[in-house]
């Protein structure tokens, strides 16, 4: 029994010993595998022409005292979410992923220089690894009174625990006087303004404190007693209007959960867009039974992203909803962006995560959460407005060249990574 226990000790402590470095190896594979994509991907764009994007409109609705505001196309947006900068009289908080030296990029930039110079106090988190290429002269034009977190792909106490030390910022929010907030999956940029149809939400009114609050969690996180965002009360508890915020600093992910807990109650139908598609095995299968019980389901996805690696390990999954009762909808206008669902006709997200396991295990993600019909009712025809630019997968994908299985076989070990 005495050597047992010993043995059980022994094998505990080196199982202690080795977990970081598994966490670690993890940890280090995400940013090796986005980085290698992301050279592939500028290899391939040499060579694609931009095609400007469909733009189906802005849908509004309003739920428990907030005015709701969909968005379909960057340059409404920009110039929206500019003129809120634009009257802010007391705070404004953003958090974003992507931010372009661009024309419109340096929109943003002097809208904030002139907002902190009339006193409205400012805090900015933008992604360190995903602006890798913008010069750092570019942020450095912010005005010294505005408060920024570049967020580091990997913290400084990565070595005490991996997972909870690293991660994308890939939120995408903006919050001005803690009345009004964006929400969804537009980066700044040009490119997005014109050629990604893409989708984003505005929230004006008790709605706004739940992004406020992912905002603050996030950036207080990384900052001292002294240097914090200010708890604010919210206006009212919504029951309607929920906000789920990834914050992989606490080992928390509650998108994913989301998401299942929606397709499991699904009765009538599940409408979803995404624009990489490569989920775990239970996200996958909740699809596949709704449709097994009668469930319309529809996932749209582009017909070419930006990602040519993201591509390939979607299509892996292809045979296996073709052979189930699961519809997938390519998209061919353009590039879309979109991470949106509605289900049957009474639950609805907008937000920044993916359906992959690298949004929803590894990155700091924010989605909306809507419980309405009528706003269900306007996000079912943005979605409708898309399946007009798309082609339904057919039964010849079952009968593609053996080649190309055996590549989609050969990627498998790339899912969690992407």
């Amino acid at each position: 029994m005495g050597s047992t226990s010993r043995n059980l000790r022994q094998g505990i402590d080196r199982l202690r010993t080795i977990a970081p470095w598994a966490a670690a190896g993890l940890a280090c594979a995400v940013p090796l595998t986005v980085g290698a994509s992301m050279a592939i991907d500028l290899v391939q764009k040499r060579g694609r022409k931009q095609r400007t994007a469909p733009r189906p409109g802005t849908f509004h609705s309003k739920v428990e005292g907030s005015q709701l505001s969909i968005y379909t196309d960057g340059s409404t947006l920009y110039d929206d979410m500019l003129d809120e900068i634009g009257s802010a009289t007391e705070s404004i908080q953003m958090e974003t992923f992507i931010w372009k030296n661009d024309e419109v990029g340096q929109k943003f930039i002097d809208a904030f220089n002139a907002a902190a110079k009339r006193g409205v106090n400012i805090h900015i988190i933008y992604d360190g690894f995903a602006n890798l290429s913008i010069p750092r002269s570019f942020y450095e034009q912010l005005s010294m009174r505005i408060k920024v977190l570049r967020l580091p792909l990997v913290a400084r106490k990565f070595w005490r625990g991996p997972l909870r030390h690293s991660g994308f910022n890939h939120s995408k929010i903006l919050v001005i006087d803690n009345d009004v907030a964006f929400v969804g999956g537009f980066n700044i940029g040009s490119l997005y303004a014109r050629h990604w149809r893409d989708t984003h939400l505005k929230a004006a009114g008790p709605g706004t404190w739940g992004l406020r609050q992912s905002i603050a969690r996030v950036w207080n996180e990384f900052h001292d007693s002294d240097n914090q965002i200010e708890w604010v009360a919210p206006t009212a508890w919504e029951s309607k209007l929920r906000v789920s915020a990834n914050l992989p600093i606490q080992l928390v992910y509650p998108i994913r959960s989301m998401y299942l807990n929606a397709f499991e109650r699904a009765q009538d139908r599940i409408w979803l867009t995404t624009p990489y598609f490569i989920p775990d095995q239970q996200l996958l299968n909740a699809l596949i039974d709704a449709a097994a019980r009668g469930v319309d389901v529809r996932i749209m996805v582009p017909q070419e992203s930006n990602h040519i690696l993201g591509d390939y390990l979607s299509r892996g999954f292809f045979e296996q909803m073709q052979r189930s009762d699961v519809t997938v909808l390519l998209y061919t206008a353009a590039m879309i962006h979109s991470k949106i669902a509605t289900v049957d006709g009474k639950w609805s997200t907008v937000g920044t995560a993916n359906i992959d396991r690298l949004s929803l295990t590894f990155n700091y993600e924010t989605n909306v959460e809507v419980i309405d019909p009528d706003f269900a009712a306007e996000m079912e025809k943005a979605f409708l407005s898309d399946a007009e630019h798309c082609e339904v997968l057919g039964t010849d994908w079952l009968d593609r060249h053996p080649l190309t299985q055996i590549a989609e076989s050969a990627l498998k070990p790339m899912r969690p990574f992407l």
